[in-house]
């Protein structure tokens, strides 16, 4: 339960924030923040909080029935992603939201396999079946890059459907890396430290070649023709960003880092390109965490030199983005303790007291909705920087002050923070993941 704490400070945030009680309304502020932008980027402070998943959904479902977003986009996998979209959409063959995440196999399969995103992913299908014959339905997209090889599987699919020649070209190039065994890591480190010939200029030419086709390839059957063309080309284009950064990933986190932002910040703007192209005027959603949707540029990573998807949106699309934050002072939290160990349900530790976390436990309301602009007294209080936390899908107790604070000047890093002074572990749909995938890890080897 929060404490509550007479301070200027603590004041200052206490007649600016809205109590959150879980009721749809309580995020009205909110919504009436949005307003026209373009884009409404939600994060996180955890991959495995309850009240953060479910409170993304509620506002993701508010969003979409009330302002027109079109278009959720979300930290994971482009296939993996894409086989959800085809299901809320209507194709595809599986009879259900389970079947539908059951393509999240690698670690951590709880960040998407889990009851709060069945949930939505149940919900937004059923929404889109009530929309009228001929209106766009909500699509639902990723934005990372760790899928190299099955992405590679995907062009090659596609390619021997509508081009077997081209397949065969594009299966001499991609056979640059058979001799890693599907292990990225192990290609990594054998292209950045030159124990190998990279495989750059192999995945450049497939891209290329893929997109010099464009025209022959998608207009054909229309909509259909153009949505699966472009899920190919958006592979292609990930196989070649997912190259470089397993070669970039040993020689430092600044250059992988900025890269895989870099790739999230492009592919959604790609996305947005195509849905215009097919007549619409996408509105998106964003699920990704704090640390990768927060402004870099307010934060002590990046003044050492890191981007991330937050500042290139803001830097792209300007006021047409809404950055929001998430926070928790202390509960339980689904973590691992090792790369590619189970799920387990950890205790979350009291903040620490020189951080945002612990001054809005001394606000005394137990969760609050805190707009970032609307009160100069509050945004002038909350500006010197102070400690934040970010867990990932490591969580290590232990060592929490090295490995999971950092410095940052929240009214600079977003636009509002919903806080959870005391929050629950989400529940994975199953706790082990699969010890026989070799790809790297969702969020190697930052944790976020």
């Amino acid at each position: 339960m929060s404490h509550l704490v007479t301070s200027p400070i603590a004041d200052a945030v206490r007649r600016a924030a809205y109590p959150l009680a879980g009721a749809a309304p309580d995020y009205d502020p909110l919504v009436n923040l949005v307003g026209d932008a373009r884009f409404v980027l939600l994060g996180e402070a955890s991959h495995g909080t309850q009240e953060f998943y479910r409170a993304r959904a509620r506002i993701t479902q508010r969003l979409i029935t009330e302002l027109g977003y079109t278009t959720v986009a979300v930290e994971a996998d482009w296939p993996d992603a894409y086989r959800v979209n085809r299901y809320v959409r209507g194709m595809g063959g599986d009879s259900n939201g389970d079947a539908a995440l059951s393509g999240f196999q690698r670690f951590p399969t709880w960040m998407w396999r889990n009851t709060e995103v069945l949930t939505f992913v149940e919900w937004l299908r059923a929404y889109n079946a009530t929309l009228p014959d001929g209106q766009p339905k909500v699509g639902c997209y990723g934005l990372d890059l760790y899928s190299l090889y099955t992405s590679m599987a995907a062009v090659l699919r596609y390619l021997e459907k509508v081009d077997p020649e081209a397949a065969r070209r594009a299966r001499a190039r991609y056979g640059c890396f058979e001799h890693f065994g599907e292990n990225t890591q192990a290609y990594g480190y054998a292209a950045s430290f030159d124990l190998s010939r990279s495989c750059e200029d192999e995945v450049v030419q497939q891209l290329q070649e893929l997109q010099r086709q464009a025209a022959a390839y998608s207009h054909r059957d229309g909509r259909l023709a153009a949505d699966e063309f472009f899920y190919a080309e958006q592979n292609a284009r990930l196989v070649r960003d997912a190259e470089a950064y397993y070669r970039t990933m040993f020689r430092g986190r600044v250059s992988s880092w900025n890269l895989r932002d870099q790739h999230m910040a492009d592919t959604l703007d790609a996305l947005v390109a195509h849905l215009q192209r097919q007549g619409e005027r996408p509105k998106v959603v964003v699920w990704a965490h704090n640390s990768h949707l927060g402004d870099a540029r307010a934060t002590e990573l990046g003044e050492g030199g890191e981007w991330n998807v937050g500042q290139l949106v803001r830097e792209r699309h300007g006021h047409e983005a809404i950055l929001v934050g998430f926070s928790t002072y202390q509960g339980t939290v689904t973590a691992a303790t090792e790369w590619d160990g189970p799920a387990e349900c950890k205790r979350v530790r009291p903040a620490l007291p020189e951080s945002y976390e612990a001054l809005f436990h001394t606000v005394g309301i137990p969760h609050f909705l805190l707009p970032l602009g609307e009160s100069e007294e509050a945004v002038e209080a909350l500006r010197p920087a102070r400690l934040e936390r970010a867990i990932g899908v490591i969580y290590r107790p232990e060592t929490e002050r090295l490995s999971h604070y950092f410095h940052a000047r929240l009214p600079e890093q977003f636009d509002a923070i919903l806080h959870y002074d005391e929050t629950r572990a989400v529940e994975p749909l199953e706790r082990i993941a699969p010890r026989d995938l070799v790809e790297a890890p969702e969020t190697y080897p930052s944790g976020q």
